[in-house]
């Protein structure tokens, strides 16, 4: 793992205080020469570092490396307060970090089939067919 070892260089322009979300929003250039890229995870400790933030506090998405690479181009977010971040934040984006949990659904063919099958049937035999059909397989 030679390649951790590489200096990073972290510079964020586009700097906005928003206090309606309470937040801070900036635009974060990664510099990172001989090496692929930065996990996101790393990022969030160095700019939690950097803005004597709380790591939890930080998220960042929206990374595009440049052709050639040794720089990427993202977005960040530093909130006040986990609680604005738990409010705010989109719950894919909150999974990622692991602040929440995924939402455990069937597949997306699954629920329109479920659908369909649920059409051909009429009144309470619908709870009661979706029932059944469950239980034969």
């Amino acid at each position: 793992m030679a390649d951790r070892e590489q200096p990073v260089t972290l510079r964020t322009r586009k700097f906005i205080r928003n206090a309606l979300l309470g937040r801070k929003q900036m635009v974060v250039d990664v510099l990172h020469p001989n090496r692929a890229n930065v996990s996101k995870d790393e990022l969030r400790s160095k700019l939690s570092e950097l803005y004597k933030e709380n790591k939890d506090q930080v998220m960042v998405f929206g990374f595009r490396t440049q052709y050639g690479g040794g720089k990427s181009t993202g977005f960040a977010l530093i909130y006040d307060s986990h609680e604005a971040l738990k409010k705010f934040e989109p719950h894919y984006r909150l999974v990622r970090i692991g602040a929440a949990s995924k939402i455990e659904k069937a597949s997306r063919q699954q629920r329109k089939q479920r659908k369909n099958r649920a059409k051909t049937l009429r009144g309470t035999a619908k709870v009661k067919g979706a029932a059944k059909k469950k239980d034969k397989k």
